[in-house]
């Protein structure tokens, strides 16, 4: 068992934590970029695979793999925002610090047309719109049909509600962590 004895000790454990919270984040971005077109090149290949003519719920397997990519993205996003805030607030209230995180909070909201979108809504729910139209091509008014479309106009709402939320998610979290690391400091000195 490893016991910490010194301050030494305890900057060599900070560093670590340190550089090992900065590769999880670089390590979930990157997923996150190769699970989306992975999810989407999926999802085109069992459309095609089901056929263009099949009934309405011949949808619904493909749906699964958008589903499926676009939750697995939206966790390594989620995930990697929260251990930044994390490190923001742990790392960088020191004045010899790093700045990363504090830095681009600042700028990101500052760059023209909005910046990037880090769930790929927009291809998740173009995916999800091409993947309804395959089930009305038919036009067929069955209760598969409407089936269907609640459940793809379901994801399309959870698609929306994330993209919202992850708008937010910093400033929440980032107030969550400081809170936390308010009632730390007030708790260590009494």
């Amino acid at each position: 068992m490893n016991r910490i004895h010194g301050a030494e000790d305890v900057a060599r454990l900070s560093l670590s934590e340190y550089v090992a919270l900065r590769h999880t984040i670089a390590v979930r971005g990157t997923a996150r970029m190769l699970v989306a077109p992975i999810s989407c090149f999926g999802w085109a290949a069992l459309a095609v695979g089901v056929g263009w003519d099949g009934p309405p719920t011949a949808t619904l397997l493909p749906l699964v793999a958008l589903v499926a990519g676009f939750e697995s993205v939206h966790a390594l996003h989620v995930g990697a925002e929260r251990v930044g805030r994390y490190l923001q607030v742990y790392y960088e209230a020191e004045s010899n610090g790093p700045r990363w995180e504090s830095t681009a909070m600042i700028v990101g909201p500052a760059l023209p047309g909005g910046g990037i979108d880090p769930l790929f809504s927009g291809l998740f729910l173009g995916s999800t719109l091409l993947n309804l139209s395959r089930a009305v091509v038919p036009f067929d008014l069955t209760a598969a049909l409407g089936v269907t479309a609640v459940l793809h106009a379901a994801f399309a709402v959870r698609i929306v509600r994330a993209r919202v939320a992850a708008t937010r998610q910093r400033a929440v979290e980032l107030e969550s962590f400081e809170a936390i690391r308010s009632r730390q400091r007030s708790g260590n000195s009494e």
